[in-house]
């Protein structure tokens, strides 16, 4: 599916550093994150994660699949990928790099489906 295909492409960014604003591999913000790994199967999301967290189908935390962006915080900044098993996939802050974390670490605000 064109979920699983943006996760593959977000995974192949792990470990590229986090820089506020970056949408590129010179460097990902949470939402850039998404965008870029999105675009390189054909669908295009708005920049912010609150604007992304408008797109889509939502989905319940207990059906989430692989490549659903799940988004945390009230109203909602911060936005990562599901890898599955509970983790996402994400861009956290500065400082820090594309790593896995457990959904649990962040307060879940919602999720959406982008594609079959």
């Amino acid at each position: 599916s064109k979920g699983s295909a943006a996760l593959s492409a977000a995974m192949g960014a792990m470990g590229t550093p986090y820089r506020w604003g970056g949408t590129g591999r010179g460097g990902f913000d949470c939402s850039g994150l998404a965008q870029w790994a999105y675009r390189k199967v054909g669908i295009s999301l708005p920049r912010s994660s609150r604007a992304q967290s408008g797109v889509g189908t939502p989905v319940s935390r207990a059906d989430l699949r692989p490549g659903d962006l799940v988004f945390f915080y009230r109203p909602v900044s911060h936005v990562g990928i599901y890898v599955g098993n509970g983790n996402v996939v994400h861009a956290p802050q500065t400082g820090d790099v594309v790593k896995i974390s457990p959904i649990a670490r962040m307060p879940f605000s919602g999720a959406r489906r982008l594609a079959g």
